[in-house]
């Protein structure tokens, strides 16, 4: 169905010619499912963006073919290349809710895609939207087809651009990067979902994903990128079991899975032995009958309904669960950046819950409480440097001089691997990796006793990921700190935790020992959020034991 031979793509920029793919050649046959897996700057979504022709200004095809049933996509009219668009080769976008139009009900965007290509008149657009939205399994397409894209969560939306996608039954599905930032869930229903359809449609299909697990367990081959290039070709399950080329032995050994150790993520040369840690007796922090309410349209908002758990010193404790569950709503209430509605917060035995989010900025125990957020990039300062971002608590929070405070700036890059060259650069200079580290020497700047770190390595690489995820493996056995991790994906948990807490519909439903949690759970939600995982993580496991 489709053949790509000897592609090259390029961009011009000031700085001269990037090539961004370098002469690379697959063939996608009718009815299978390719996975493009390889990490950030491989070249990936480049590919996608050529064959769509939709590459960014300045960006061409330098060289070589795309051929799609015969056509050749390269030299078409782009007149041709609009009605091909949607209606032969549809795309699902990396970010859903950026893919949507904001201020337009997501059934009339459905609508649009249908009318544009012949596929639904005036009269008869609404009924096969709702049609097509029924089609993503939505309950009450009818009232959905209303909604604005804010009013969903993310995964509705994401089945929102599927149906968009789906809509005028095209041949050739691309999805790029399709469950980004989704929770492990809700990540298995929809890609069940895309796996369901495109079977049922006898569509061809193209996964996008540095996630080699979920393309292995998805997929019916690979091709694996790296630096604009494909290493390595071959069947999905043989790729994932016996990886040739090292760059994908390197992105199958920094997948989380059951049975390996954290440092068993990074490649050999770079294993030295974890130092050791200590768990006090003490709970530094513990919560009673912690509860958050909001206001809503129809009635009260639980978010939180009435936990109690402690948090013992040097401690490190994963909090788990889908999105919405109340995870984060639990952490920015335990830093202090939002008011419970009732319970005690104590930390040292001191409750700090009854103090007002906005005095607590001005709070002598401020500094030894902190947080690693979400999105490194979101997090940071677009027009600080990262010499600013990690000097802004010693200035507001630690009193220090200038002199003092560089010397500051200077020891936390070197705990947190990042390089002194680049602390005069600009987030949009850095990379993911980099600007994680930025995040995290910023949260470690006032020596805290007790760090939050919300997701902190969701939207990183594998490989980066690993290093991300050693690192503060390291500073917590040095610094001694106790850490809240906060995760959807329980393999990352069971690497950096000792401890964890599952949490569902506002409530903790499981509490208990990683090594018990992990291998025996006692709630069906917590075997739900294990079953969810990529099924690959666990071939490789056995794969790995049996050797």
């Amino acid at each position: 169905m489709l053949s790509i031979k000897n592609l090259a793509v390029d961009f011009r920029t000031r700085r001269g010619t990037v090539e961004a793919v370098r002469g690379i050649s697959f063939d996608v046959a009718a009815g299978e499912t390719l996975g493009i897996v390889g990490e950030s700057g491989s070249g990936k979504s480049v590919t996608s963006y050529a064959l769509m022709r939709i590459l960014d200004a300045g960006g061409r095809i330098s060289a070589g073919d795309v051929v799609y049933g015969g056509m050749d996509l390269r030299r078409a009219h782009e007149r041709d290349m609009r009605d091909i668009r949607g209606r032969e080769i549809s795309m699902i976008f990396q970010n859903p809710r950026a893919a949507l139009n904001p201020i337009r009900k997501v059934g009339r965007q459905i609508e649009d895609v249908l009318r544009q290509h012949g596929r639904a008149t005036r009269q008869d657009a609404r009924e096969k939207a709702i049609r097509a939205l029924e089609d993503v399994r939505i309950a009450d397409a009818e009232a959905r087809y209303e909604a604005y894209p804010f009013e969903l969560s993310g995964g509705m939306c994401q089945r929102i651009v599927i149906a968009v996608a789906l809509a005028c039954d095209p041949r050739l599905l691309i999805a790029d990067e399709p469950t980004t930032g989704l929770d492990i869930t809700t990540q298995k229903a929809v890609m069940d979902l895309s796996r369901d359809l495109i079977r049922a449609r006898g569509m061809s299909s193209i996964l996008i994903t540095h996630d080699l697990g979920l393309a292995a367990e998805y997929c019916d081959r690979l091709a694996v990128m790296k630096d604009g290039e494909i290493v390595e070709t071959g069947l999905a399950a043989e790729v994932f079991a016996n990886p040739c080329h090292s760059y994908t032995v390197q992105l199958v050994a920094a997948t989380p899975r059951p049975g390996v150790h954290v440092r068993d993520l990074l490649p050999a040369r770079a294993r030295s032995p974890l130092p050791p840690h200590e768990v006090g007796q003490g709970a530094l922090v513990a919560v009673r009958g912690l509860t958050k309410t909001y206001a809503g349209k129809s009635g009260p908002v639980h978010a939180v309904r009435g936990i109690d758990f402690d948090l013992l010193e040097g401690q490190s404790v994963g909090l788990a669960g889908e999105s919405g569950c109340g995870k984060s709503t639990t952490s920015e209430m335990l830093v202090r950046l939002l008011d419970p509605t009732a319970g005690t917060i104590l930390f040292e035995g001191e409750d700090i819950g009854g103090v007002p989010a906005d005095a607590f900025t001005r709070d002598k125990r401020r500094g030894a409480i902190q947080m690693v957020f979400q999105d490194a990039t979101d997090s940071l300062n677009p027009r600080h440097t990262a010499r600013n971002a990690i000097a802004e608590p010693l200035r507001r929070l630690g009193g220090m001089k200038a002199a003092e405070r560089d010397s500051r700036i200077v020891e936390l890059a070197d705990l947190t691997g990042l390089p002194g060259r680049l602390l005069d650069r600009f987030p949009h200079q850095l990379s993911g990796g980099q600007k994680a580290r930025v995040g995290i020497a910023r949260a470690i700047a006032l020596d805290p006793k007790f760090l939050i770190l919300d997701e902190p390595t969701a939207a990183l690489d594998v490989s980066i990921q690993a290093v991300v995820l050693n690192l503060l493996a390291d500073l917590r056995a040095r610094l001694g700190m106790t850490y809240l991790f906060v995760s959807h994906d329980l393999n990352v948990v069971r690497l950096l935790c000792d401890h964890v807490i599952v949490m569902k519909a506002g409530e903790i439903v499981e509490n208990g020992p990683v090594s018990r949690v992990m291998t025996a759970p006692s709630h069906p939600y917590t075997r739900a959020l294990l079953s969810a995982a990529p099924t690959s993580c666990d071939s490789l496991s056995r794969t790995e034991a049996a050797e």
